[in-house]
């Protein structure tokens, strides 16, 4: 991946992973090892922490999509080593957070997910996202 071609997104616009049975296995010692390089990778890079969570899932049976995708996520990681969090010196100390939750947008177990965002003045101090453990009935429930 040292001499990969550099990515400008983290996933391709028309990239759906789900579990299959088509494409041909991968080791999974290899899958596993890329993953948790990426999950460390994270904490400087939060705008990767989705797309990098859901490919966490299919690392008990990994296949050649799923490879192809956390090789595309590297060549976004090459491509942004100038990008980063900069902590801006503030004298306010206002605690703002966000959050948001979809309705059903995991495409495997239909379950919601849910995620927030908070911030120290204007410098963002943490950051998650989880699957919901139940499946939502409604928009409110999610």
């Amino acid at each position: 991946m040292a001499e990969c071609k550099p990515s400008n997104t983290l996933l391709h616009p028309i990239c759906i992973l789900e579990k299959e049975e088509v494409s041909s296995k991968v080791y999974q010692k290899f899958y596993r090892g890329m993953i948790v390089s990426l999950i460390y990778l994270t904490a400087s890079h939060p705008d990767s922490l989705f797309i990098v969570c859901l490919r966490v899932r299919f690392q008990l049976d990994p296949r050649e999509t799923h490879l192809i995708a956390v090789k595309r996520i590297l060549k976004y990681m090459k491509g942004t080593t100038n990008l980063g969090l900069m902590y801006k010196k503030t004298s306010k100390y206002k605690l703002p957070g966000f959050c948001d939750a979809d309705y059903a947008g995991d495409r495997i177990e239909r379950k919601s997910t849910f995620g927030n965002y908070e911030f120290l003045g204007e410098n963002p101090i943490s950051w998650s996202r989880k699957i919901q453990s139940t499946i939502a009935l409604s928009t409110a429930e999610a």
